[in-house]
């Protein structure tokens, strides 16, 4: 292996710890960033839009539960109730009548989204009547909801026992989207009449959608089930759950994952009306037809959601498929997502930075590998879209959700700083190859190519802007006689002392070259003719003062002989200040050597 392969490869080594080096600080700054307050924020809203996105992908390829329906108070349900009862909320004997007639098709369950929490003082048989109908039919589930209110607004209440969900194993921990300390119930006399009630609570992402639903609450250290869990228990006939490794078990093919919150993260079935919406107006007319076909045809084993999508009565939510989304619709979806084992899985944040990590190495070596910028710049939204496209089509397959932020911010934070290292050790590289090509290589000096590149700029400096300069040539006495006396060898070592001299007394504008063989020559920027001189004169002697040491370690005398010009007093082109300043060099060594020289 010769020595241009040898240092090849080192450099292509150091090249590779340097890259790992970036990409391994490039992520300590990404985690440093994480543990500030903003920084999360502004990734995961980031990151939560990106899911709303794949959400609204992937929505047109799933299918909701045909046996789910909503029989949903719409904006024309509304105006036929204004026009027929003229007044909102209506009769209870309305919901009673209605509900027997579907009770009557044998639905599977009736699940209403609704609150009862008042008795109506004037229409006292209207609420004993659906009491009883909520008494006498097993499939009927109510809701209820817990809050915060201190007890100066509410007393709170001690629930039945008989509504406690019953937990077989584990626990959760307490936090704001699970643990409430205050309920608002329904009529005492419906709490009597049944078991079968469920919280109906949504909480908001910070953004105002919703994304999770909160399966399993926590009121006066009890646990209570979620509505839709209930029902969903009730179906799959389980009395009692599990938590395990933040799961909940309900039996072997039916687990709802929980996230961070211990909430559980919903999969969407579609826009708005995403399950069949049956106006409860139609059913409303078609009891009091007695019309016992439309209720077969229409509720037979059926689970129906009750509740209200009309703008007017506020339970409007936003969710990542809609922003305008009933909040039946939304507890329809749970139960969807139950039956169906058919909940988003967020991985673990660990899983999140490996992906990250090892996109980084992979775009930084591809970036390393690839000379075009076209095809770097082409590389990189590839991978980009490719990964968003995977992404997508993960949690399309198998309701995963892995993040895109940070790895986008990682494979972009990587391209650019790789991107910007490589080209900064390329224009290294560069300076470092041009330096070696006007560089001579004994003496370290420019070389004649270079010299004769300054000597046009300078003149044209002058010509532009009136920038004076001088030359100063100079030339080694004797120096052929030396190397016949002493031998190339000492002679380099002159040559390499002198230049050393020459760089001493001059400045880090001037430009010091080797014009050729022992011929030297500096060229002095901003430098008038008398200032000129003056640094001739400090180098001759310098040069005739200092003792050199030859490669036998023997110490000799050397002088050097000097010409000066200026630039517009002794020529205006690069050639004529060259040629008189070499006249004047002749001159002195014709005149003895050992001197300057600056007129002819």
């Amino acid at each position: 292996m010769d020595l241009s392969t040898e240092n090849k490869m080192k450099n292509s080594k150091l090249t590779y710890i340097i890259y790992t080096i970036i990409v391994i600080l490039l992520f300590g700054c990404l985690i440093a960033l994480g543990h500030l307050s903003k920084f999360q924020e502004f990734i995961t809203k980031i990151e939560q839009n990106s899911f709303d996105l794949r959400q609204n992908l992937i929505v047109k390829y799933k299918t909701p539960n045909k046996d789910i329906i909503i029989l949903a108070v719409d904006d024309a349900t509304y105006e036929y109730i204004m026009d027929k009862y003229g007044s909102w909320p209506i009769s209870r004997q309305i919901w009673s009548d209605v509900t027997n007639s579907i009770e009557k098709a044998n639905p599977k369950y009736i699940i209403f989204d609704m609150l009862f929490v008042k008795p109506n003082l004037f229409d006292k048989e209207a609420d004993k009547n659906f009491i009883n109908t909520i008494k006498n039919n097993k499939n009927i589930y109510l809701s209820m909801n817990f809050d915060n209110y201190s007890d100066e607004i509410r007393k709170s209440k001690n629930l039945d026992d008989k509504l406690k969900l019953n937990i077989k194993q584990g626990n959760l921990k307490d936090n704001p989207y699970i643990t409430f300390s205050n309920c608002r119930t329904i009529m005492d006399e419906l709490i009597q009449a049944t078991k079968n009630i469920g919280i109906i609570n949504v909480t908001r992402d910070n953004d105002g959608i919703i994304r999770n639903t909160t399966p399993v609450f926590k009121y006066k250290k009890n646990y209570y089930p979620n509505l839709s869990l209930a029902v969903a228990m009730d179906i799959l006939k389980q009395n009692s759950i599990s938590f395990i490794n933040n799961k909940i078990i309900l039996d072997k093919n039916h687990i709802i994952p929980l996230d961070s919150t211990q909430r559980a993260i919903l999969n969407w079935y579609g826009k708005n009306a995403t399950f069949k919406h049956i106006p409860f107006w139609q059913a409303i007319k078609a009891n009091k037809e007695n019309n016992t076909e439309y209720f077969k045809n229409t509720f037979e084993n059926k689970i129906i959601y009750i509740g209200t999508t009309a703008t007017s009565l506020s339970d409007i939510k936003s969710v990542p498929t809609e922003s305008n989304l009933a909040g039946v619709e939304l507890h329809a979806t749970f139960l969807n997502n139950i039956l169906d084992n058919d909940f988003i899985k967020k991985v673990p944040a660990k899983i999140d930075f490996v992906i990250s990590v090892l996109l980084s190495f992979f775009v930084g070596y591809i970036v390393l590998k690839t000379s075009s910028v076209p095809k770097t710049i082409a590389f990189l939204i590839a991978t980009l879209i490719l990964y968003a496209v995977t992404s997508t089509y993960i949690m399309a397959k198998w309701n995963i959700w892995i993040s895109v932020v940070i790895p986008y911010i990682s494979i972009i934070a990587t391209f650019i700083l790789i991107y910007c290292e490589k080209y900064l050790m390329k224009s290294k590289d560069y300076e470092q190859t041009y330096k070696l090509a006007v560089t001579d290589g004994l003496t370290q000096l420019y070389n004649h190519r270079y010299f004769q590149e300054q000597m046009i700029n300078q003149v044209n400096n002058f010509e532009r802007y009136g920038n004076v300069f001088s030359l100063i040539l100079i030339d080694i006495d004797f120096f052929k006689k030396f190397n016949d006396t002493y031998g190339h060898q000492s002679g380099d070592c002159v040559l390499k002392q002198v230049a050393n001299i020459l760089k001493k007394n001059s400045r880090t504008s001037d430009i010091a070259c080797r014009y050729g063989g022992e011929e030297m020559a500096i060229i002095l920027t901003n430098t008038n003719k008398e200032e000129a001189i003056i640094t001739a004169e400090k180098i001759c002697t310098a040069v005739r003062n200092n003792k050199f040491i030859l490669t036998n370690n023997e110490k000799v005398n050397v002088t050097i002989s000097v010409g000066v010009a200026t630039i517009k007093q002794n020529g205006t082109k690069p050639q004529e200040i060259i040629e008189y300043s070499d006249k004047c060099l002749y001159k002195a060594k014709e005149s003895g050597r050992n001197q300057v020289v600056h007129e002819i």
